[in-house]
């Protein structure tokens, strides 16, 4: 979390990021200001609704609002991918009951859905199935078995049954639906986030790596500075250890989205999957954020439930950089309130001990010398009396990524001149981004200017020992190589 200026000396810093899908509930007066002064780090902006122009007016107004208050918010951009959805019913919706023979018919217009058969918007779908094959609709609501695969007809069995409405998705158990990662409207959608400025962008429904390097490769130079996000929602995405290290290593970060996960493998898995992707991501250097229905009782209910709050922590103690809000937000009634709830829990869970402890690759060598500074910075700072905080100048913000995959309690604070920089570390696990000009600053007053800065915005005071990283040649992305432990004097006091 990125506090203002002059906040109170040694206050608690919340280390685990919220990101906030913005919508109709963040649209009225002052409820966005609202959000930003509670905490928000990041804010989505959801390319499912909405148009172009609501999320640039959005954006403009998170960037107004965040420079005003000395903060730094990043802008998450989501693109919606394949939507894979049954067509219409002509009378509205119908009741299924177990057992029951139900129809999926492509060649079926896409109104005339009746209770015995309804068409659907993915075509391909009749050469994705066969009998045996499990189809869960609305969610897993609703699941029909395939019995057979006939011309242009999926015929299928209920056999969990229901009230099915129009346009609900469908989902294949274990997965092979082979719809493309990113459709003409998400290219579309990827070029308007481009022009608005997101820093970060999501591809929903990656099946692999290159789905990513597709994206990366549509996003181009123009798009160099925008941090790829992988929504990991496919079974075939964490089927094997090597296809999702692939797709994190393509990646700046990435999702646990767990509807559509939890439908395809199943809610047993769920949980152990999500612990396995946080911990994949930690130890390959990227930043993980954890999704859906993490506090979806607060759409209605000023109030968590008990059950949402050890969900939020529990996601916390695994080491997710970030927790989610998606209609909690977007369109629900308490979207401030939310934010406070969240903030409660991550510091709560924050508190305990197994947050603070790390053995992040302490039996493992190190082939980068940024990457080792980093990390020796972390690992000191977690081992020596009286450090108030890590330091990192940095041009990109790598080394505070680094240095953020090792738990602490301690602040890391990446001070950069790049406005880019400071907005893309709003999403790393207990990094706080600072503006840092070094331009008019000689060499030697590069380090008591940086003491003078985490005195000023109360991260640490006189009498402190900070851990100081840094390059010999500022600005330079990669040259991080010095680490100096350097003691706060009343001289760094800002009056």
């Amino acid at each position: 979390m990125n506090h203002p200026p002059h906040a109170p000396i040694h206050e608690p810093i919340r280390r685990t990021k919220i990101v906030a899908t913005l919508g109709p509930a963040s649209d009225r007066e002052g409820v966005l200001e609202a959000m930003i002064r509670t905490g928000v780090d990041v804010v989505r902006l959801n390319f499912s609704h909405g148009s172009a122009d609501d999320h640039r007016r959005r954006l403009t107004q998170v960037r107004e609002i965040a420079a005003r208050l000395g903060r730094s918010v990043a802008a998450l951009g989501d693109l919606q991918g394949p939507k894979i959805r049954i067509a219409r019913f002509r009378d509205g919706p119908i009741e299924l009951e177990e057992g029951q023979p139900f129809i999926l018919d492509m060649a079926l217009g896409s109104e005339d859905g009746d209770a015995e058969r309804v068409g659907c918007d993915y075509q391909q779908l009749i050469d994705d199935v066969s009998a045996g094959d499990r189809l869960l609709l609305d969610d897993g609501r609703v699941v029909l078995d395939v019995t057979r695969v006939a011309g242009r007809e999926i015929h299928t069995t209920v056999t969990v049954g229901g009230t099915l409405s129009n346009n609900k998705g469908i989902n294949k158990q274990g997965g092979g639906l082979s719809a493309p990662a990113l459709t003409d409207k998400d290219r579309a959608d990827l070029a308007t986030a481009m022009d608005i400025g997101v820093d970060y962008l999501a591809v929903s429904f990656p099946r692999s790596a290159a789905d990513m390097q597709e994206a990366r490769r549509l996003l181009g130079e123009a798009g160099e500075d925008i941090g790829l996000v992988a929504k990991l929602e496919r079974a075939e995405a964490v089927a094997d250890e090597a296809t999702l290290d692939a797709i994190i290593q393509a990646s700046e970060a990435v999702m646990v989205a767990r509807g559509d996960l939890g439908v395809e493998i199943g809610d047993e898995a769920l949980i152990g999957t999500q612990k396995r992707i946080i911990k994949r991501a930690r130890t390959l250097n990227r930043a993980v954020i954890t999704a859906t229905q993490m506090m979806e009782s607060m759409i209605e209910s000023p109030l968590p439930t008990r059950a949402e709050v050890f969900d939020v922590a529990n996601a916390v103690l695994d080491g997710t950089d970030a927790v989610m809000l998606s209609a909690e937000t977007a369109a629900g009634d308490f979207p401030v309130e939310t934010i406070e709830a969240m903030d409660r829990v991550c510091l709560g869970a924050e508190r305990e001990r197994i947050a603070q402890e790390s053995g992040h690759r302490i039996h493992e060598g190190f082939s980068q010398i940024d990457e080792t500074i980093a990390l020796s910075a972390m690992y000191a700072a977690n081992h020596l009396e009286g450090v108030a905080a890590i330091a990192c100048m940095t041009a990109s913000g790598y080394t505070p990524l680094i240095a953020s995959r090792i738990r602490s309690g301690l602040p890391i604070v990446g001070l950069a001149h790049s406005a880019i920089a400071q907005r893309r570390m709003a999403l790393y696990r207990g990094v706080v981004s600072l503006p840092f000009d070094t331009s008019e600053m000689t060499a030697d007053e590069l380090n008591d200017q940086a003491l003078a800065r985490l005195v000023a915005h109360g991260i640490a005071e006189p009498g402190d020992h900070v851990i100081l990283t840094r390059g010999d040649h500022m600005n330079a992305h990669g040259g991080t190589n010095t680490l100096k432990i350097l003691d706060i004097g009343e001289q760094h006091r800002v009056n």
